[in-house]
């Protein structure tokens, strides 16, 4: 369990100490926002509409998933997305992600979407030129989906979807540094859609919530993407089960579920990988997440493999969405 778990989703005597600094970094939040509102501290809007995908929490919800959801989504229904997003532990400045880019250069989740998405990714600390920037390149694109931009208030949107963690929720309720929230729950009553992945509906939530499961039952070969395995390829075997992710318990126990036996080996969000931080495993079979395999990939071996998933979400949430953008681009709705 990391320290955060520990901490954020839990309530201790050290939170007294930190109570008074929540309530500052809140305070400091919430005047943020009404001065973009106001239009004190400058916005801008791009050409097309701006689909965000955020949460009001720090760690791992569900949001690449939906993200790559949501890019299939729009090209089903004949949109042309493109995805911008800042890129954790990339370079800073503004470049187009391929599929084949080096993570550390783009960062991991970037690349990720360049490989799942089927849509032009860029990269960028303000997502303004990043998406500008996109839209020169790709004069086609119609909407954009920026990717964690749910307090990047500098950008326009055209709508606001936040991902939950169905499972661990709020945490202790408090805000940054006391707890894991970066906005007060009340900030979801404000946004388009909430997506609750896995668990149930939250009942205190005045708003529109969807539901969301990530899916995923067969394994790939990091070293190469040709071969694939079922679970029942493992049995008798402990597997060591990676994941540096927002939150490696959700990961493994999907694992768990599939039927593995595993032993976790949890890392920080975003772990740069080396070889020796794989070593452990020997010639044992290694499973790590997409995410991870993406920065793998360079040194990986014959016994690592990854276990891809997919978003299914209330196919209501893809009405919802396509009939608004179809209002903003003049279409009329089916």
């Amino acid at each position: 369990m990391h320290v955060t778990d520990n901490f954020w989703y839990r309530i201790r005597p050290a939170h007294l100490v930190l109570v008074p600094a929540a309530l500052l970094f809140g305070a400091i939040v919430g005047t943020r926002r009404k001065l973009y509102a106001m239009g004190i501290l400058r916005t801008e809007r791009v050409p097309v509409p701006v689909i965000v995908v955020g949460n009001i929490s720090v760690g791992g919800t569900g949001k690449t998933p939906l993200v790559i959801w949501l890019a299939r989504l729009l090209s089903q229904h004949r949109f042309h997305p493109g995805i911008i997003t800042r890129g954790y532990g990339g370079n800073s400045a503004v470049q187009a992600v391929a599929a084949d880019a080096d993570p550390a250069r783009a960062g991991d989740e970037p690349v990720l979407l360049a490989q799942r998405s089927g849509c032009p990714v860029w990269t960028g600390r303000r997502r303004v030129h990043a998406a500008r920037a996109l839209l020169a390149a790709h004069p086609d694109c119609d909407v954009l989906i920026s990717d964690d931009g749910l307090q990047h208030y500098a950008l326009q949107r055209d709508l606001e979807i936040a991902v939950v963690d169905g499972e661990r929720r709020f945490g202790n309720g408090f805000m940054l540094p006391a707890g894991p929230l970066r906005e007060g729950v009340r900030r979801l009553e404000s946004v388009d859609a909430v997506v609750i992945n896995g668990g149930s509906l939250i009942a205190k939530v005045r708003a529109r919530q969807y539901a969301m499961q990530l899916a995923g039952q067969r394994l790939v070969n990091v070293l190469d993407a040709r071969r694939s395995a079922d679970p029942e390829t493992f049995a008798g075997q402990t597997v060591d089960a990676v994941a540096g992710i927002g939150n490696p318990a959700r990961f493994f126990a999907h694992l768990r579920k599939l039927g593995l036996a595993i032993r976790p080996q949890p890392f920080p969000d975003h772990f740069a990988f080396t070889p020796d931080d794989l070593a452990f495993a020997g010639e044992g079979p290694v499973v790590m997440t997409e995410k991870d395999a993406v920065k793998c990939r360079a040194f990986a071996r014959s016994n690592h493999w990854y276990l891809p998933v997919e978003a299914q979400v209330d196919a209501q949430l893809g009405h919802h969405i396509i009939d608004a953008l179809k209002n903003l681009h003049g279409r009329q709705a089916p």
